[in-house]
C-alpha cells in the first residue's frame, strides 16, 4: 500500500531548512542590536540595509518552507547556538569589532549552508529543485553581504586597534565584489520571482511546478521505492494546496470569478482527491499504478490551466496588488496550518 512516507533525505533537507530560518532569525536579531551600536553613519547605512534584506529574506526562507512541505524543527544544537550568540552579540564581553566580526561568519555559514541545500537537492529529486529554487537569491544576497561585511570589519578593526580611520579606498573594492554577486543574483530573482511579496498567482504556480516535476519523476522511474517516495510527497502536496485554496482562494474569488467556473474548480479537486486515495491502495510495482497516475495528471493538468489562464486574469483584474499579495500571505498561512495537521495525523 503507497503511503505518504516521510523519506530520510526530506527530513533531512526539511530539518536544514528549519536551522536556516533560525539562523535568518539571529542575523535580523544581531543587525537590530548592531546598528545603536555603531557611530560611523556609513557603516550604519549598510547594516541597516543588511536588516531590510534579511527581513525581506526571512519571508522567502517560509514560503521555501512551505513550498517544500516537510516541515521539521531546527536542530537542538543550532537552537541552543541561537541562544548564546544572542546573549553574546547584546552583552558588553565583546568589542563592536568582535560582534561584527561574529556577524560576518555567521553570514559564510548561512551562505554556504544554502549552498549545500541546493547541491542537495540536486540528489533527493526535481521536485525538491523546484520547491527551493527561491532559496537561490537568498544565498547570493548572503555572499553579498559578507563582501560588505568585510569592508565594515576594515574599518572598525583599525579604528580600534590604532584610533585611526582606515583607507576608504576598500569600500570601492567591496562595491565592485558587492555588484558582482548581486548581478548575478538580480538574474535569479527575475527568473525565481524571488521576493517575499509574492502575490498568489505566484505562489500558486510555484505549487503547479513542483508538482509537475512529481509527475516526470513518478513516470520516469522504474524503482517502486522511488515511486511510492515520489507519490507520498505528491499526495501531500495536492490534498494542502487544494484544501488551502478551498479555504481561502476560491471564497475570495467567486464572487468575481463566477459561481459557475468556481464550482467547476471545487468539483476538479475533488475528483483529485478521490482517485489519490485510489491510488494509495495500488502496488506502485503494478502497471495500474501509473495508468490511475497519469489520469490523475490528466486531471490536474487540466485543472492547471484553468487556474493559471482564466483564474489568474480574474485575480490580475480584479485585485490590487496589495489585495494579491495579502491572499498570497494567507494561503501560504492556511498551508503551513495544514501541512502540520497532515504531519500529526500520519505519525
Amino acid at each position: 500500500m503507497v503511503s505518504t512516507l516521510n523519506d530520510t533525505k526530506r527530513s533531512a533537507i526539511g530539518m536544514q531548512l528549519a536551522s536556516i530560518k533560525a539562523i535568518q532569525e539571529l542575523l535580523i536579531s544581531n543587525e537590530q542590536t548592531l546598528i545603536p551600536e555603531v557611530s560611523d553613519a556609513e557603516v550604519r547605512e549598510r547594516l541597516q540595509k543588511m536588516l531590510e534584506d534579511d527581513q525581506k529574506n526571512l519571508g522567502v526562507l517560509d514560503t521555501v518552507i512551505v513550498q517544500y512541505g516537510n516541515k521539521e524543527e531546527p536542530k537542538k544544537t543550532v537552537t541552543e547556538f541561537v541562544k548564546k550568540a544572542k546573549e553574546l552579540v547584546a552583552g558588553s564581553e565583546l568589542s563592536l569589532y568582535e560582534k561584527v566580526f561574529q556577524h560576518e561568519l555567521l553570514k559564510h555559514q548561512q551562505a554556504m549552508s544554502g549552498i549545500i541545500v541546493h547541491k542537495a537537492a540536486q540528489k533527493v529529486g526535481a521536485d525538491v529543485e523546484a520547491a527551493i529554487a527561491p532559496l537561490n537569491t537568498v544565498n547570493f544576497e548572503n555572499r553579498a553581504h559578507q563582501e560588505q561585511l568585510k569592508g565594515v570589519l576594515e574599518v572598525l578593526g583599525v579604528r580600534e586597534l590604532t584610533g585611526k580611520e582606515a583607507d576608504q579606498g576598500l569600500w570601492a573594492r567591496v562595491q565592485d565584489a558587492v555588484a558582482a554577486v548581486t548581478g548575478v543574483a538580480g538574474s535569479v530573482v527575475t527568473q525565481t520571482s524571488d521576493k517575499s511579496d509574492m502575490n498568489v498567482q505566484d505562489v500558486i504556480r510555484l505549487d503547479h511546478q513542483k508538482v509537475n516535476a512529481l509527475f516526470v519523476e513518478i513516470n520516469k522511474s522504474t524503482d517502486p521505492q522511488k515511486i511510492q517516495e515520489y507519490f507520498g510527497q505528491l499526495y501531500k502536496d495536492l490534498i494542502v494546496h487544494a484544501k488551502a485554496e478551498e479555504q481561502v482562494v476560491y471564497p475570495a474569488i467567486r464572487s468575481f470569478y463566477g459561481d459557475e467556473d468556481t464550482q467547476e474548480l471545487y468539483d476538479e479537486q475533488a475528483e483529485m482527491a478521490v482517485l489519490l486515495d485510489e491510488i494509495k491502495g495500488i502496488d506502485p510495482a503494478h502497471s495500474e499504478f501509473k495508468t490511475k497516475v497519469n489520469q490523475l495528471k490528466d486531471i490536474v493538468m487540466d485543472h492547471v490551466r484553468q487556474e493559471e489562464s482564466t483564474m489568474f486574469t480574474a485575480i490580475r483584474n480584479n485585485c490590487s496588488s496589495d489585495q494579491s499579495e495579502q491572499l498570497a500571505s494567507q494561503f501560504k498561512a492556511a498551508k503551513s496550518g495544514l501541512q502540520d495537521q497532515l504531519k500529526a495525523s500520519l505519525n
